[in-house]
């Protein structure tokens, strides 16, 4: 059994006072309302949005946002259709609704509740920034009015709120105490932190959130839930995200594979393999690459080779060194040694495993290898065919292409030339 500690000497861990975080972190899944904003992705059929909800809900995901059902009839029924599912199905998860501040919005998340009995979020949402209000002719008593006029109106027939400030992270100060203030005092109890064009840095996102803390929850005397939305515009959501919760935050909001408008939003699956690796959730994240592929399939967006996890080259190499350190870990008989030895995450812990392939950096090792573990015997003869070829080609090889050099080398054995 493979000592992680006697193996592995962890820098991350040093400078930091303790665990990221001693609080439970919860996670809101937005892949079937935010994230086919984006303006690539195809909308998935309410049988494969139900498909992904099942999966959120093995996966741990404690809440998701099941659409803006003020939007349009096709976003009403799909919308009504989830949130029927997870009442059919006894299902764990919470949903909530995007809204506007509007009555009008707030409304069909109303009916949809009344219909299935299923307690739904109305996650309504106001622009916040001043660059916004200056584009858009608001005045602060513009967004206080509507705030409250939303807010009450839900409250008041018994949708919990989860009120939303856009681009909380170039707003100002007084900006969003004022309005985070006035969504508490009529009743809001969950309120998000959104870093819509993602121009938060680390030190921004937690910064922010110790502000809201102080300045905000403190000062209210009630029990309020943080989250944090991020969007990737400069690469940096997922650790945004981290430095969020570390800040204080309770939730953070994702969709799979990142998909979104622009560049997309915080990946879930990286929040949810981060969490994992750092030791702050411990349930079975084996249906993780199942979610993403599901996604990838539904809304018609490729994988990237290289994305991290879950892309076809995450653990995937074909260069001689590296391989043979990997091979002789497998000979170690411990699977465990094998997906650690050249790799910061682990493959097995997400229903994965180690790929030797043949290319022009290979060695022999890596022939001798990908010939046993499809059970054809490695002689000396094919693996020099298979090692000369590899070396002439600008690419990895293909498996027909090596099956072809081992046909090859049959017939000249037979035929004497060898």
């Amino acid at each position: 059994m493979l000592d992680r500690q006697k193996l592995v000497y962890d820098w991350n861990l040093i400078g930091e006072p303790g665990p990221l975080t001693k609080r439970r972190v919860l996670l809101d899944d937005e892949t079937l309302r935010d994230g086919l904003q984006s303006p690539t992705v195809s909308d998935p059929s309410i049988d494969d949005k139900i498909q992904v909800m099942h999966l959120m809900e093995d996966l741990g995901i404690q809440m998701l946002d099941i659409g803006l059902p003020g939007a349009g009839p096709r976003a009403y029924n799909d919308s009504l259709a989830l949130a029927t599912e997870i009442s059919q199905s006894r299902l764990k998860i919470r949903p909530n609704c995007a809204a506007r501040t509007t009555i009008q919005d707030i409304d069909p998340i109303l009916d949809i509740a009344d219909k299935t009995g299923v307690v739904i979020d109305a996650a309504t949402f106001l622009g916040s920034s001043v660059i916004r209000q200056y584009v858009e002719n608001w005045t602060m008593d513009d967004l206080m009015r509507r705030t409250e006029e939303a807010v009450t109106h839900a409250i008041n027939r018994g949708i919990p709120v989860m009120y939303v400030t856009e681009d909380t992270t170039r707003a100002f100060p007084e900006t969003i105490k004022k309005l985070y203030t006035t969504a508490i005092n009529c009743g809001a109890r969950h309120i998000v932190l959104t870093d819509t064009v993602g121009h938060a840095t680390p030190a921004g996102a937690s910064a922010l959130v110790k502000f809201i803390i102080e300045n905000v929850i403190k000062p209210s005397g009630e029990e309020i839930m943080i989250s944090w939305h991020g969007h990737n515009d400069r690469g940096l959501s997922v650790i945004n995200s981290l430095a969020a919760v570390q800040a204080g935050a309770d939730v953070i909001h994702g969709c799979a594979l990142g998909i979104g408008e622009r560049v997309g939003n915080t990946p879930m699956d990286q929040v949810l393999v981060n969490l994992k690796l750092l030791g702050l959730i411990d349930h079975d994240l084996i249906k993780l690459k199942e979610y993403c592929d599901i996604v990838s399939r539904a809304c018609k967006v490729t994988i990237p080779p290289g994305y991290p996890v879950f892309g076809a080259d995450a653990f995937r190499t074909a260069t001689g060194v590296h391989a043979a350190a990997v091979i002789k870990a497998f000979k170690k008989g411990e699977t465990e040694l094998a997906n650690t030895v050249y790799s910061g995450v682990p493959s097995h812990l997400f229903g994965l495993e180690q790929i030797i392939d043949v290319g022009p950096m290979s060695g022999k090792s890596n022939v001798v290898f990908w010939l046993e573990k499809r059970g054809i015997q490695a002689t000396e003869e094919r693996v020099r065919a298979i090692l000369n070829k590899a070396k002439q080609s600008d690419r990895l090889l293909r498996t027909e292409e090596v099956l072809e050099a081992i046909h090859v080398t049959s017939i000249n054995e037979k035929l004497g030339v060898i």
